[in-house]
């Protein structure tokens, strides 16, 4: 059963976040992920703003939790670290 990465992204430095763009790709190919949404016009009815908002699907939980913990997604999540304010959620799919 697929599951889903949620994302709720407001970047603040643009520049350091390109670090997390060059690296996170290489994780997502290795567990088989594939963008539902990325960025584009959004409407926040409830809760915080966030400017980008981020839908990543996963054949199954297993390989959307391995990939957040991966050390390729580590070596990402470092890059963007203080270039970012970000939620991320795991959800399994229906």
């Amino acid at each position: 059963m697929a599951a889903y990465w949620i994302a709720h992204v407001t970047v603040t430095d643009p520049e350091a976040y390109r670090g997390y763009q060059a690296l996170a790709p290489a994780a997502f190919a290795r567990f088989g992920a594939r963008f539902l949404a990325r960025g584009g016009e959004s409407v926040v009815l409830e809760g915080p703003q966030a400017t980008r908002h981020v839908v990543i699907e996963f054949p199954d939980l297993a390989s959307a939790r391995a990939c957040y913990h991966s050390d390729e997604y580590r070596a990402a999540r470092a890059a963007r670290d203080g270039a970012a304010e970000v939620a991320v959620v795991i959800v399994e799919g229906l």
